[in-house]
């Protein structure tokens, strides 16, 4: 890992990604190549009933923390729900998914360190508009060592 320069992202800053779901867009803040691969986050706009894939992954711890709206956390076996202000750790090799379970629009800031694991979200933002092939999924999480266990159980 090298040495990364500090440096500020302003309000707006960072690369804007929308997602093929309606409503729900991504806002890239730190990159992994500009934090000397130590850590990637990004804030997600995530409508109601907008989940994640049920996965892990291999060599990145993840943390997710409530803006706003309310979210329900599988972390392993326990079920958390939570209102702003929440925040979820998210340990390397441990099966999580989440879903935004309130009736508002939630705002949820995730961060990955080491910042490998951010890079499937890194490089989703490049890919051409539209849903990602399944083969374009199974290359992304074999390069960013991501493993999808199955269907989101929340």
């Amino acid at each position: 890992m090298t040495a990364a320069k500090g440096f500020v992202v302003p309000a707006g800053g960072g690369k804007h990604h929308a997602s093929p779901t309606p409503g729900r867009f991504f806002d890239l803040k730190l990159f992994g190549r500009e934090t000397g691969d130590s850590i990637m986050l990004f804030e997600e706009t995530l409508p109601p009933g907008t989940r994640s894939l049920y996965h892990l992954h291999h060599e990145s711890d993840e943390v997710a923390w409530v803006i706003a709206g309310e979210m329900t956390f599988k972390i392993g076996d326990e079920v958390t729900v939570g209102g702003p202000g929440t925040c979820a750790f998210m340990p390397r090799t441990v099966p999580h998914a989440w879903k935004n379970t309130g009736s508002d629009t939630a705002r949820v800031v995730f961060l990955y360190t080491p910042a490998l694991a951010g890079g499937y979200i890194e490089e989703m933002s490049e890919l051409p508009p539209g849903p990602m092939s399944a083969e374009e999924q199974r290359r992304l999480c074999q390069q960013y060592r991501w493993e999808i266990l199955g269907p989101n159980p929340l």
